[in-house]
């Protein structure tokens, strides 16, 4: 796309999109001026509505604690403008202007890492001198500083930062194609269009995951996409899915590729039109699997259309199916797939077998989270529980004698400082419950819990088939006896059983405690919590306004009536 026709692209995208706004601030020592327009369509592509301000030229450090509060601030640190032609001066400083420069610059940094410390998401690129020194055979000078500066910033930047390893992106479009040198000597505006599309599209898996977009689910078919062949006509003995088999290697990349995705906390089933005992026998006795049963969460083998198998796994796994990630080899199947289910990403095998792998790495970004917690680790032992919780609830008669058999109980963690990444992850990643989606960094969980006046209630939910870990979260911003309910969010795979009104009569209880006598909520109309919109309603409280599709609460808390849900056991974690 021109640049021309894709300023006409966003602003088209901007009249279209709705709800509340992604500020980002740029701040910059060079001329970035083209990144705005780019960046805010990249991400606008993705439902997130970016708006863009450029800072002010070569001022990072002052525009770092003015602009401090944006929901993401980026910075291009250009190496080579850290003072006026650095790329060719360097060459001539002796040891001791060097060494000034260097502590100058480290002197910055940290001032800038001080301003930003409690911004919600900072994203720096590290310091490169490849545009000017990819010729040359060995190391020189500006090399030296860009390997000290670079040191410094992965050692003393704070834990909200993210670096970008900015030469991937040179390598990937080519050091000629990332930078125009005329434009440069003339108005310091280094990098080309072509570079700021691509600097946005690599750092957009990033955006996605800040916003709740990353998805949860890689479903894979089987014949010709797990391995090549027909199981059904070519048999157990000869499909080819190994690396010392002719033609295999790209199947068993892909298989180790997915597979690694599992430490991450992300499930991975099957959507296959095949006999399921046949495709049993491969997952469980062919020696050269790499993908077994033990990492399968979810099967739906059968002949079935695949856009009805597909519905019943998010609806079984309790996920949006914008969730899932759908791959197969049919043109005739992705394209059903995507007409009748457009909310579903595909991803088709390419004709040229060899590209397969490169399909699937391209795509990893999908899955990227900001950060890791323990839940992740035994995310798929959750959802594999999860499926046994639907199959038990044919055993009986209603919804409530079923709950009642699970044994369910609550570990309530309030201003807990360790669970606090796990508190930032589930903001970032709930939509279905949740009231307000408000996305918080690490940095912003971590001043709630610091404060004086905010209660940050988390919950843990265990039954009979296992832990489900840190699935519930509640901010309450108290002031006198007045509380406001600011975030109010529950993972999707604890919905349904009533939780919702147990955790809720706790948090009455708690603000209770605290003399609270009135209390403020409000519901957030989104695309994806429909769901929750009279969820208010259900407790008693009384609707003070409406609108735009959103609705503004209040209650006395003298007047709350509780729900009679003993059988959840609470226990105090912290």
């Amino acid at each position: 796309m021109k640049y021309s026709e894709l300023l006409i692209a966003n602003r088209d995208l901007e009249k279209k999109l709705k709800g509340e706004e992604y500020p980002v601030t740029v701040l910059s020592n060079i001329t970035v001026n083209q990144l705005k327009e780019i960046f805010e369509y990249t991400a606008r592509k993705e439902g997130i509505f970016a708006r863009v301000t450029i800072g002010n030229y070569d001022t990072i450090v002052q525009d770092s604690l003015q602009y401090s509060q944006s929901k993401l601030v980026v910075i291009f640190w250009e190496l080579a403008n850290i003072i006026d032609g650095l790329q060719y001066k360097a060459g001539l400083f002796d040891q001791e202007k060097l060494q000034e420069l260097l502590e100058k610059v480290k002197g910055e940094m940290q001032m800038v890492f001080d301003n930003l410390r409690e911004t919600s998401r900072v994203v720096i690129n590290k310091f490169s001198s490849l545009v000017f020194n990819y010729h040359n055979l060995e190391k020189n000078q500006l090399d030296h500083i860009a390997d000290v500066l670079n040191r410094y910033l992965v050692e003393n930047k704070p834990s909200n930062f993210t670096i970008i390893e900015i030469d991937k992106i040179f390598a990937g479009l080519s050091v000629e194609k990332s930078v125009d040198m005329r434009y440069f000597y003339s108005s310091k505006a280094l990098y080309s269009i072509d570079f700021f599309k691509s600097w946005s599209s690599f750092v957009m898996p990033l955006v996605r995951s800040l916003n709740g977009k990353a998805k949860k689910a890689l479903i894979f078919d089987c014949d010709n996409t797990l391995w090549k062949g027909i199981l059904g006509e070519d048999g157990f003995d000869h499909i080819v899915l190994a690396s010392t088999q002719t033609g295999g290697a790209p199947y068993e990349e892909v298989q180790s590729l997915a597979r690694q995705l599992i430490s991450e906390g992300i499930i991975l089933g099957l959507c296959s039109k095949n006999n399921a005992p046949d495709v049993n026998e491969v997952l469980e006795k062919h020696p050269k699997m790499v993908l077994k049963n033990e990492h399968l969460t979810i099967k739906k083998v059968n002949w079935n259309d695949k856009v009805t198998n597909l519905e019943e796994i998010a609806k079984t796994l309790n996920i949006g199916k914008d969730s899932l990630v759908f791959v197969d080899d049919s043109n005739f199947e992705i394209h059903f797939v995507n007409e009748s289910l457009p909310e579903i990403t595909t991803l088709q095998v390419p004709e040229n077998i060899s590209d397969y792998p490169k399909v699937i790495r391209e795509n990893l970004g999908l899955f990227y989270k900001v950060s890791k917690t323990r839940e992740d680790l035994k995310r798929v032992n959750m959802y594999k529980e999860q499926v046994r919780r639907e199959e038990a609830k044919g055993g009986f008669d209603n919804l409530e004698s079923y709950i009642k058999s699970l044994d369910i109980k609550l570990d309530i963690h309030t201003d807990d400082p360790d669970i606090v990444p796990r508190m930032s992850q589930m903001t970032q990643k709930t939509n279905q419950f949740n009231l307000t989606t408000k996305r918080y960094s690490e940095a912003d969980i971590r001043n709630f819990v610091d404060s004086d006046n905010h209660k940050v209630v988390a919950i843990g939910v265990s039954d009979k088939f296992g832990d489900n870990g840190i699935t519930g979260l509640a901010i309450l911003k108290t002031k006198d006896d007045q509380a406001e309910i600011d975030t109010l969010l529950m993972s999707c795979r604890i919905i349904g059983r009533n939780i919702e009104f147990r955790y809720f009569d706790y948090l009455m209880d708690l603000l209770k405690e605290e003399r609270v006598t009135t209390i403020k909520a409000t519901y957030l109309k989104t695309l994806k919590n429909d769901q929750v919109r009279d969820f208010y309603d259900k407790l008693g409280f009384e609707l003070i306004s409406e609108e735009n599709d959103n609705k503004y609460y209040h209650i006395k808390t003298a007047e709350y009536k509780p729900h009679e849900i003993n059988y959840m056991r609470i226990e105090n974690g912290r």
